[in-house]
């Protein structure tokens, strides 16, 4: 049985987020997104542009899980990785917790991205050659962190998430869920301000899915969950629901 971590608290009916406990984790300010059609970041001259996001505002509380829901390539999966600090948009600004991160140089920003947002890929993205503990522990190793705290922390997050036994397993020898929540374990072990998840109950069946969506409603009792999703189930487990088509806001799906 998976034991509960944290739980969501906050139901509300208002367009924009709470601003729970003094200012909300995340907020987005005016986000343009433009690259070239050959992949490249948007430059003024070069050859045909596409854009991603425009004009995308909004904010997320803590202790709130907001869901992205729109078609492919509506920009769902740009903002998560605007958001995470893996793209610079072309306009706007992205603050989390008061930093703006267009503001930082790749090293910082990779710096924040490590110790403030955990993020839950669809296909889970673990190293299979690596146990599910060492899976866990990869955020740790990248901060730093001594080998005894990592392999404990590690070990804490898969007992909580209803994975003790599993903790030498190698991610070949786990089901699908059970991979997914050694992803979620490692979204958890900076103790981050900020969850993205892409997806996640994608690559799973009803059940599964059911027990995945609990730990990451959990997890939101003092950070704000960002959930990316087609899945009318996966999306019902959110405070609010933003919907996306051509890179924008839109009042309907």
């Amino acid at each position: 049985m998976v034991r509960p971590i944290r739980r969501a608290i906050t139901n509300p009916s208002a367009a924009e987020a709470p601003e729970v406990a003094g200012a909300p984790a995340l907020r987005l300010d005016a986000v343009t997104h433009e690259y070239t059609a050959s992949g490249g970041r948007f430059r003024s001259g070069s050859d045909r542009t596409v854009t991603a996001l425009r004009d995308v505002s909004l904010a997320v509380g803590r202790n709130e899980v907001v869901g992205l829901t729109g078609p492919s390539g509506s920009g769902k999966s740009t903002i998560l990785h605007a958001v995470s600090g893996l793209l610079v948009p072309t306009e706007g600004t992205i603050e989390l917790h008061g930093t703006d991160l267009t503001e930082l140089s790749d090293g910082e920003r990779l710096r924040l991205r490590r110790e403030h947002v955990g993020i839950v890929f669809q296909r889970f993205h673990l190293l299979p050659a690596l146990s599910a503990r060492a899976n866990v522990a990869l955020p740790l190793v990248q901060a730093g962190v001594p080998r005894r705290r990592r392999r404990r922390r590690a070990t804490e997050l898969l007992e909580r998430v209803g994975l003790g036994d599993r903790v030498a397993h190698l991610p070949g020898q786990l089901s699908g869920g059970e991979c997914q929540r050694v992803a979620i374990a490692r979204a958890l072990a900076t103790d981050p301000d900020v969850i993205v998840a892409d997806e996640p109950t994608g690559e799973l069946d009803t059940a599964t899915s059911e027990t995945v969506l609990e730990l990451l409603t959990d997890v939101a009792d003092d950070r704000a969950v960002l959930i990316a999703s087609h899945d009318a189930p996966t999306l019902a487990v959110a405070d609010r629901v933003l919907a996306l088509r051509d890179g924008t806001v839109v009042d309907e799906p």
